[in-house]
């Protein structure tokens, strides 16, 4: 899932000198004429940037605007002229900053929303140059169809599914945290700057848990731990006890988290759902 960022991120540092060496071939004319007959022999209603990107919209999407300097989750496939794929994505997509990769995509994922799709038509001077690498020939166009996912949507969807499932009396937060209270508790609720003793355990929406800590309690700062928890423990109080449903802004993000062997042990993108009991405000 990686594949296709390392490499970008590895050919990003070279482009951007290959073609204003000595002895390097400019097929920006050439590129252009491909890109144009591409456009025709596939009914494509194109638009060209001044930088001789094209681009085709098929859904703007409704979520978050992109910047140049956004991270961004894509689902992608890569083609040449040809139709061959020379690299794509899983259904999960693959996540990095637009500052990371080539040209092309910097530029042209910024015209879509997060949930938007589409095609990008990139010319060899906004992409691998001149030089061949990794398998692209020197020169060559590439066509990518992008869509780009749009995690607020995906999660909101995910945990209100979830609660009508399971039957659950939630309430949302502005932030997009959801909260069941099962036990009201008869102490303090903790601040935003507490030290606090929970039990816990954290699953997502199929159950399959990732982590708990039921027998003994641990203790952290609030201000210290995802932004799901720091504001999500302030809802109980002391001896009390409910659900935490944590989408992933609010959570691990759009990486995710790895152990310290590499091991994921929390997916990119994912929902969080903590079951909590708070034992003691320190």
């Amino acid at each position: 899932m990686k594949n296709l960022f390392m490499a970008l991120f590895a050919i990003s540092l070279l482009s951007c000198n290959s073609d204003d060496d000595l002895g390097k071939t400019d097929y920006t004319v050439e590129n252009e004429q491909e890109i144009v007959e591409y456009i025709a022999q596939h009914n494509l209603t194109a638009t060209r940037t001044n930088s001789g990107l094209y681009y085709v919209i098929d859904e703007v999407g409704t979520g978050a605007e992109i910047i140049a300097t956004s991270d961004v989750s894509v689902i992608y496939k890569g083609t040449f002229k040809d139709g061959s794929v020379f690299d794509e994505s899983t259904e999960d997509g693959v996540s990095f900053n637009l500052q990371e990769v080539i040209q092309g995509w910097t530029e042209g994922i910024q015209l879509f929303n997060e949930g938007g799709s589409g095609i990008l038509l990139i010319p060899s001077h906004l992409a691998y140059g001149s030089s061949s690498n990794r398998g692209i020939p020197g020169g060559s166009v590439l066509i990518f169809e992008v869509a780009l996912i749009d995690y607020a949507a995906k999660n909101e969807q995910e945990i209100v599914a979830y609660i009508e499932d399971n039957q659950l009396d939630a309430t949302r937060t502005d932030s997009g945290l959801y909260y069941v209270i099962d036990v009201e508790g008869t102490g303090d609720a903790p601040l935003e700057t507490s030290n606090v003793s929970v039990k816990y355990k954290g699953y997502f929406t199929n159950g399959t848990v990732f982590d708990e800590n039921l027998t003994s309690s641990v203790t952290f700062d609030l201000e210290g731990v995802i932004s799901g928890w720091t504001e999500g423990v302030q809802n109980l109080k002391v001896g009390g006890s409910g659900k935490l449903l944590i989408p992933s802004h609010l959570g691990y993000g759009r990486y995710g988290r790895l152990d310290q062997s590499g091991n994921e042990v929390i997916p990119e993108g994912a929902v969080l759902i903590f079951e909590i009991e708070l034992v003691s405000i320190n």
